[in-house]
């Protein structure tokens, strides 16, 4: 043997995924330990990774996804690490549902040898692990061998952040990590990405379309995306939006591109804004059921098929997406950032206003509604209602603009959406466009991890209880976030009765007056029993002051939910019903 031979320095697979990962600037991972992952996530810590250890495997999913939200854009997928068959399979609603949101995360989970899962002869956790995966994400790749880690991630990363974004499945089988090679050429073999999510400049005959179609408009609306925020555009979509002087309506997740109390957000007169409006700009939106697929009563039509007439101009990355509904008059193929970018290019500084009696009218519409719902919030009735608890939340984001909110429940969730005002972007997280419930402990933790900032988790008592003992991950790693459960016993109500009189109680029910700050304190955490609205305020004021982890368990009444929240339809026996 010569004496180069004795003295090459080798590499394993383990450190060859670490290296991998951090050449391109991944250094937060969200998972679980385990076989056969449990020594690569004590070498990532060694590293120098920040590695977040939750209780189950699908809050680290949810965390790694919204945490590709939040960083996609700079070309950062969020990452997820799960143990083998069961771990991978608890974790694939999160990968399903960052692919459907556009959300770019990569799944990366440890598996059986490929020898004994192909012959079937029963191996510890056996699994053909990428076949399953392959029909719920954007791409699915497998690894075999060292030499081959860099590639397969930066294959994995490139494929998550680029184009549409979405979800990737990593598959390292458990025997890769333990091959060794030359340091020297595992270090050659590690692949930066460059430019992992290039720009995708539109047509110009696409954007004088677009541009052609808007000053014809007599009542032009911008409807704001999600995609809208993951672009981190907002510089260019606010003077798009404030040099057409165009209304515009947010989306959930878009609230915040420009503030809610902007003079230009019709947000407050959104049903009378819908069905009237001539041209509708679709940015980072798509006409899905979230806008009853652009036709329907919601758009003046006659019926849930009846196309209301409305002209769209709809910005997005992939062309499969027009024409999904209804016809797209002006498609601009590209990214959001470029697309925008073109638009205000093409506006300049003569740009003719929209009319006045359009704009005016929606005024009118909006001063109307908000001063309703002023009435509303300014009750204070015991015990809280879902309005008098989320006025508190309300002045506490005014006053505190750079807090992020995560949000899920059915009434906490529409309720939140549409009473809470937002001021900056990427600040409000919530379920997307599959309506999943359980996201909240995972994207609370993402959100504090990711952003070092403070964090209001708004939940029902139902939606909570999908991640709740991720509180003990909260408590554990000492984040900055303060739950806050809107408790009135049980799924929409705590009302419902056995209808047969039997002991069971009905299967919307929770245990009566459950006390859920208990939980957090159980870890050393803040709990809060608040009965009043000046409770709530204090507890979230103190918790934002300490930035302890707190629980506030907030007392709702009972027969103040409504079915599905607003969104009745989507329970038609209940709505039979009534």
């Amino acid at each position: 043997m010569s004496n180069d031979a004795q003295t090459s320095t080798l590499t394993d697979g383990f450190h060859l995924v670490i290296d991998a990962l951090k050449l391109n600037g991944i250094s937060n991972i969200y998972g679980l330990p385990g076989i056969p992952v449990t020594d690569l996530t004590r070498m990532m810590q060694a590293e120098g990774m920040r590695v977040i250890s939750f209780r189950h495997e699908a809050n680290a999913g949810n965390a790694a996804a919204i945490a590709g939200f939040m960083n996609g854009a700079k070309g950062v997928p969020g990452v997820c690490l799960t143990v083998s068959a069961p771990g991978f399979l608890n974790a694939l609603v999160a990968l399903a549902n960052a692919t459907t949101n556009c959300w770019p995360m990569i799944l990366i989970s440890g598996s059986s040898e490929r020898e004994i899962v192909d012959l079937s002869q029963g191996d510890y956790e056996e699994m053909d692990q990428l076949a399953i995966a392959k029909p719920l994400c954007k791409a699915a790749f497998r690894v075999l061998n060292a030499e081959d880690i860099g590639v397969g991630i930066a294959r994995a990363i490139r494929a998550a952040v680029s184009g549409r974004p979405g979800g990737v499945y990593l598959d390292l089988p458990a025997k890769l990590f333990s091959q060794t090679m030359d340091a020297a050429a595992g270090k050659a073999s590690l692949i930066k990405v460059v430019d992992p999510a290039p720009r995708q400049i539109p047509a110009p005959e696409s954007i004088a379309r677009a541009l052609n179609l808007l000053k014809g408009a007599k009542k032009p609306l911008i409807l704001l995306g999600k995609g809208a925020a993951y672009a981190q555009a907002d510089a260019d979509i606010q003077a798009l939006v404030e040099k057409t002087g165009i209304p515009y309506l947010p989306m959930s997740m878009a609230k915040g591109i420009l503030p809610d109390t902007h003079p230009q957000s019709a947000a407050a007169a959104r049903s009378f804004v819908l069905p009237e409006a001539d041209v509708v700009l679709l940015i980072g939106a798509r006409l899905n059921w979230l806008l009853s697929h652009g036709k329907g009563k919601t758009w003046g039509g006659k019926d849930h098929k009846d196309w209301g007439g409305q002209k769209f101009i709809q910005i997005d990355i992939a062309s499969t997406e027009f024409d999904s509904n209804v016809r797209i008059d002006a498609p601009i193929a590209g990214d959001i950032g470029s697309c925008v970018s073109a638009l205000l290019a093409g506006v300049g500084n003569s740009w003719a206003k929209p009319p006045a009696e359009w704009t005016n009218a929606i005024n009118d519409k909006k001063s109307k509604n908000i001063a309703k719902m002023a009435e509303t919030l300014a009750k204070d009735p015991k015990p809280m209602n879902f309005h008098s608890a989320l006025n508190v939340v309300r002045d506490i984001f005014k006053a505190h603009p750079d807090t992020l909110l995560v949000n899920e429940g059915a009434n906490a969730l529409d309720f939140t959406r549409s009473i809470v005002d937002m001021y900056k972007p990427r600040k409000r997280l919530d379920v997307g466009t599959w309506g999943v419930m359980g996201i909240g402990m995972g994207f609370a933790v993402a959100a504090a991890v990711e952003s070092n900032q403070r964090v209001v988790a708004v939940c029902g008592d139902s939606a909570f209880g999908f991640s709740g003992m991720e509180v003990e991950t909260i408590a554990r790693y000492n984040l900055p976030v303060c739950v806050v459960i809107f408790n009135n016993n049980g799924v929409y109500r705590g009302t419902d009765v056995n209808p047969t009189g039997g002991a069971d109680v009905a299967p919307t029910v929770f245990v009566k007056d459950a006390r859920y700050e208990k939980l957090m304190e159980a870890f050393g955490g803040v709990g809060v029993y608040a009965q009043t609205s000046a409770e709530l305020r204090k507890g979230i004021e103190d918790a934002l002051k300490s930035g302890k982890p707190t629980l506030i368990n907030a007392i709702i009444d009972e027969t103040a939910g409504t079915e599905s929240g607003r969104i009745t339809s989507l329970n038609p026996a209940a709505a039979i019903k009534k």
